[in-house]
C-alpha cells in the first residue's frame, strides 16, 4: 500500500463517522487495520490515489452508487447453518404451537450470506404440516452483495460439513463437472425465502405488521446502546403479543422489560399491550 493509501488516524475517524451515519455502524478502535485493508481494495478498483480523496468523492456524491460499495466493505458477515442452535429449537416449538394457524410471518433481519434464513427455512419445512397453513419468510441485509449470495444459495462443500447428513441430502444439491465442490440449496427451499436490501437504521422498513418471529443476532453489537434500544422497541412494536425475537449471545440489556420478556437464552417474547 502506497503512503497516500496509508489509513491515518483523522482519516479512520472520518471513515467512522460517515458509516455510522449512512448505516449506524459504531467501529471501535481495533479496527484501524480491518478498515484500511478493506478500503484499499476500493481505491485499487477505482484508481483513486488516496483514502482521503476517495472520502472526498463520497461526501461530494450523496447519491453516488459507491456508497453501497463503502457499506458493504465495512459490514461484517459471520454466520453459519444453525448458528446458536437454540434459537432454531425454539423456533420449532412455536411452529408446532401454532397448527392450524393460517398465517406464520418470520423476519430474519441480517440474513448475511444466507446460512440464517436457509435454517430456518429447513425447519419450516421439517416441521411441516404439524406446524402453520402458510410460513412467510422475509430476509433482509443492508449489504447487496451478500444478499446476492443469500438468494442464489450456493456455497462451497465445507459450509455444509456441520449438517446432518439427512439434511444435507433433503435440502441440497451436490455439484457435478466445473461445479464439483460446491452445492446449491434445493429450488423447493429457495422458493420459500423472499430477499431484501434494508437499512436497519432506516426511518421506515418495508415490512409490515403482524410478525411472529424476528431474527436479529450478532449484529446490534455493531450499534450504539441507544440505537440498539430503539431497534429493540421497533422490532416489538412489528411483533404480535407472544410473538418471539431472538438476538445474538453477546447482546442483552436492552432495557425494554416492559414490552419484552426473557423467556429463554437470547429469546425475548412480546408482552400483551
Amino acid at each position: 500500500m502506497s503512503p497516500d493509501q496509508q489509513l491515518d488516524r483523522k482519516t479512520f475517524e472520518r471513515v467512522r463517522g460517515l458509516i455510522h451515519q449512512r448505516a449506524g455502524i459504531a467501529l471501535g478502535d481495533s479496527k484501524q487495520a480491518m478498515v484500511q485493508g478493506r478500503l484499499a481494495k476500493r481505491l485499487r478498483a477505482l484508481r483513486v490515489d488516496s483514502l482521503p480523496s476517495y472520502l472526498d468523492q463520497l461526501d461530494g456524491n450523496p447519491q453516488s452508487d459507491e456508497w453501497q460499495h463503502f457499506t458493504n466493505a465495512l459490514t461484517t458477515n459471520l454466520t453459519a447453518f444453525f448458528r446458536e442452535s437454540h434459537h432454531f429449537e425454539h423456533l420449532a416449538q412455536q411452529l408446532r404451537l401454532a397448527k392450524g394457524q393460517d398465517l406464520f410471518r418470520i423476519w430474519c433481519s441480517a440474513s448475511s450470506t444466507g446460512e440464517e434464513p436457509w435454517s430456518i427455512a429447513m425447519v419450516v419445512d421439517e416441521v411441516g404440516q404439524q406446524g402453520p397453513r402458510k410460513v412467510e419468510i422475509m430476509a433482509t441485509d443492508i449489504d447487496t452483495q451478500v444478499l446476492q449470495t443469500a438468494a442464489q444459495g450456493i456455497y462451497q462443500l465445507e459450509r455444509i460439513e456441520g449438517l446432518s447428513v439427512a439434511r444435507r441430502q433433503r435440502f441440497f444439491l451436490k455439484g457435478q463437472g466445473p461445479k464439483l465442490g460446491r452445492c446449491r440449496v434445493r429450488p423447493a427451499l429457495l422458493k420459500r425465502v423472499q430477499f431484501q436490501q434494508l437499512n436497519l437504521l432506516s426511518g421506515r422498513w418495508p415490512i409490515e405488521a403482524p410478525l411472529d418471529v424476528v431474527f436479529c443476532r450478532n449484529v446490534m453489537i455493531y450499534f450504539e446502546k441507544a440505537s440498539q434500544r430503539d431497534l429493540v422497541r421497533r422490532f416489538a412494536a412489528l411483533l404480535k403479543p407472544g410473538g418471539h425475537l431472538y438476538v445474538g449471545h453477546s447482546e442483552s440489556q436492552f432495557h425494554c422489560e416492559d414490552v419484552l420478556d426473557l423467556v429463554e437464552r437470547t429469546t425475548y417474547r412480546r408482552r400483551a399491550p
